[in-house]
């Protein structure tokens, strides 16, 4: 398992996340200001990070993957297969940027001989604050959001990330060939309050095809693999 973390999120008044794990008592530090998030991927698993350095990492990630086929295949042959990868990657990452993303995460290795379609993408969405609204006032309202989302007039379930209530809703959503997305998709997106920043919050948006059946066994056992990775998720924080 690898750990990774996020960065950059638009904002004045928020510094932009940092990848985390760099120092394990500055995430411990529970009472300063948030910079990033971390979390454990799986094996085989990459980040993509959508505001800056997207390029480099989308070719680090093309160089890894051809550096499997036999270094005697022809070029001719590997060229149009890298230029394709490369702009499926980019637009994977141009439709994440559109929708705010900060990170995209998606696997890039075969598991027991399967190809995983599945990805997902955290994001930041910043509410509006209401006119003359107090942060106090802003802070309960972030709480009873989250209470919304997970009471019966709300579609979600309540979960805990980073030791913080959060809300998980879950949905199959139909082909999109507007979208170029030819299949169903299962889909899982996590709604978590940025601590001390009650207008701001996480998104973190999963979405599998399965194996083309959303619906089926398959797709739930990767909507399962997506739950145990976001139990690993956790806030850095700066050093006090």
């Amino acid at each position: 398992m690898a750990e990774t973390g996020g960065n950059g999120v638009a904002g004045t008044d928020v510094p932009p996340l940092r990848a985390a794990g760099e120092d394990s008592a500055r995430e411990e530090s529970a009472g300063a200001p948030v910079t990033g998030y971390a979390l454990v991927l799986p094996a085989g698993w990459r980040r993509i990070p959508i505001q800056h350095g997207t390029k480099a990492s989308i070719r680090g990630i093309v160089d890894e993957v051809l550096r499997r086929y036999p270094k005697d295949m022809p070029r001719d042959k590997m060229t149009p297969y890298r230029i394709e990868l490369e702009r499926r990657l980019s637009d994977l990452a141009g439709r994440a940027r559109a929708n705010g993303g900060v990170d995209l995460y998606l696997p890039i290795e075969y598991t027991h001989g399967v190809t995983i379609t599945a990805s997902f993408v955290v994001s930041q969405v910043t509410l509006p604050i209401p006119e003359l609204a107090s942060a106090e006032q802003v802070a309960v309202d972030s709480a009873q959001f989250v209470a919304y989302l997970t009471s019966d007039d709300g579609n979600a379930s309540p979960v805990s990330v980073a030791g913080a209530d959060a809300a998980r809703t879950e949905s199959v959503a139909p082909p999109d060939p507007a979208e170029q997305m030819p299949y169903g998709s299962r889909r899982v997106d996590y709604v978590i309050p940025l601590p001390g920043h009650p207008t701001r919050w996480m998104l973190a948006a999963f979405s599998t095809i399965g194996d083309g059946d959303p619906e089926g066994k398959f797709a739930k056992l990767l909507v399962e693999l997506f739950d145990a990775i976001m139990l690993t998720f956790r806030w850095a924080r700066a050093a006090q």
